[in-house]
């Protein structure tokens, strides 16, 4: 009787051992799969947000040569480079906000209590930027024309303004 019994628990200790060895192994090939499978998913996100990104930044300075040459052409020597001249006359454009009517470069008359003023401003090449503006009730965009005078200063003209109608929630 003892010797079944040492019998049963040998067998039913090397049926475990088979059975834990058989789920471990199972279980660290299905995490190395499944972990390929997610870094995969995570590269193909990757380059799909990439792609998305360089298109939607196509117009802009940075990715463009010919405005980039322009720049390097001209007489500029006071900026060393496009990107700093782009900070400049964002800064200087967000700068006229301050005009107690409101920024004057928003081809926009006021239309309430608020003047307009530009939020944002992306200098997309060596002569034009497109700008959002509101007053807090009313929103709307510009695209302007910029130069860049022989005494560094910078000046500004108006191609079109849009203004969004006000919705109603």
């Amino acid at each position: 009787m003892k010797k079944s019994l040492f019998l049963y628990l040998f067998i039913i200790a090397v049926l475990m051992n088979i059975f834990t060895y058989m789920y471990f192994s199972k279980r660290t090939s299905y995490e190395e799969t499944h972990s390929a499978n997610t870094i995969t998913k995570f590269k193909d996100s990757l380059n799909v947000m990439g792609n998305k990104l360089s298109e939607v930044d196509y117009f802009s300075l940075e990715n463009n040569q010919n405005a980039q040459a322009y720049f390097d052409n001209s007489d500029l020597r006071t900026y060393p480079s496009y990107h700093d001249l782009a900070e400049v006359v964002k800064a200087k454009l967000i700068a006229l906000n301050d005009d107690p009517n409101g920024n004057p470069y928003v081809g926009q008359a006021q239309l309430g209590e608020q003047k307009f003023i530009i939020n944002k401003a992306k200098v997309l090449n060596h002569r034009w930027i497109i700008a959002d503006f509101s007053d807090g009730e009313y929103w709307g965009e510009v695209l302007l024309k910029y130069f860049i005078n022989a005494d560094d200063t910078v000046s500004f003209e108006i191609v079109q303004s849009v203004i969004y109608q006000k919705t109603t929630a």
